[in-house]
């Protein structure tokens, strides 16, 4: 268990202690969820700095780190469809994309085939993750009562309901549309992949 392991590792055990904190009624632990999240999410961009420096790359880091990833970011996803902010039946269209592409590569490339992210899919993840680290602040900061009360009107327009339904529907078009694009580029490898 090389260290960018462990961190993956850590970034899991994070998830669901960030879940907890998160969907907690107190103004505090809504704080401290935001911290975790950034905290875990500070261990991917770590990790994978590590490993390209050293050369730390393993088979098990290669399935588990995007993974990791994954979990951690559905987490955050669930727990706002959990408290109404995000629309359940996109979130769950993301999710599968997401995981289904995952597991996907992470099996291929055990059997040898490669399976490269494209630009496009690179994008898709910038825009979904900078979506969710915006909604994530400003949701958490709308909690805070004396914020709040101080800055009513920006909270509203920022999280207007309208500005996240659309928003979570361009993001949720654009991660099916990756999806297919990354199945349908990869047909001859996939084809390979079946019959070995």
């Amino acid at each position: 268990m090389i260290l960018p392991n462990q961190l993956t590792v850590l970034r899991i055990i994070l998830t669901p202690i960030f879940v907890f904190f998160f969907l907690s009624p107190s103004e505090t632990y809504k704080d401290i969820s935001l911290v975790i999240f950034f905290v875990a999410a500070w261990t991917d961009w770590y990790d994978g700095w590590l490993a390209r420096k050293f050369n730390y790359f393993t088979s098990w880091g290669k399935f588990w780190d995007p993974i990791a990833d994954k979990i951690l970011t559905a987490g955050a996803f669930l727990g706002f469809v959990y408290l109404g902010v995000l629309p359940a039946w996109m979130i769950f269209i993301i999710l599968f994309r997401d995981f289904f592409v995952t597991f996907f590569r992470s099996f291929a490339d055990k059997k040898g085939f490669s399976f490269p992210t494209s630009l496009y899919a690179k994008w898709k993840t910038f825009i979904q993750m900078t979506f969710l680290y915006y909604l994530l602040l400003v949701w958490v900061l709308a909690q805070n009562a004396s914020l709040a009360a101080h800055y009513k009107h920006t909270f509203e327009i920022l999280l207007h309901p309208g500005f996240i339904w659309y928003g979570t529907l361009a993001i949720t078009i654009i991660t099916v549309h990756s999806g297919i694009l990354y199945i349908w580029d990869n047909i001859p490898t996939l084809k390979k992949l079946l019959h070995r």
